[in-house]
């Protein structure tokens, strides 16, 4: 019983992206303000992902040394391993001082 209606249901799917890409050719070819109006968008939008892509290759490492910061922070420009001051709720008095290494 249920290979069947997954079998429909496949086959209704299929049905339903063939008549839409059916009904997508055809407005396509059609010389209408509409289709006219979704080329423009759709060629901006791939010239600006293209664009995009060429930037980031070009400068992409520029930008993740600028988020990655160097130095004796810790990563993203964190706080050094040994704080300089410490305040009275980040160690108890007789607790052993903890570190966290890398």
């Amino acid at each position: 019983m249920e290979e069947s209606w997954d079998f429909e249901f496949l086959s209704r799917m299929v049905d339903s992206l063939v008549s839409f890409l059916s009904e997508f050719v055809d407005d396509w070819l059609a010389n209408d303000t509409r289709v006219a109006v979704f080329k423009i968008l759709l060629s901006w939008l791939i010239i600006s992902l293209v664009a995009i892509h060429f930037a980031w290759k070009m400068y992409g490492n520029t930008v993740n040394d600028m988020y990655y910061r160097q130095g004796t922070g810790g990563q993203n420009g964190g706080t050094p391993d040994t704080a300089p001051n410490m305040s009275g709720w980040e160690s108890g008095v007789g607790d052993a001082m903890k570190t966290h290494r890398e």
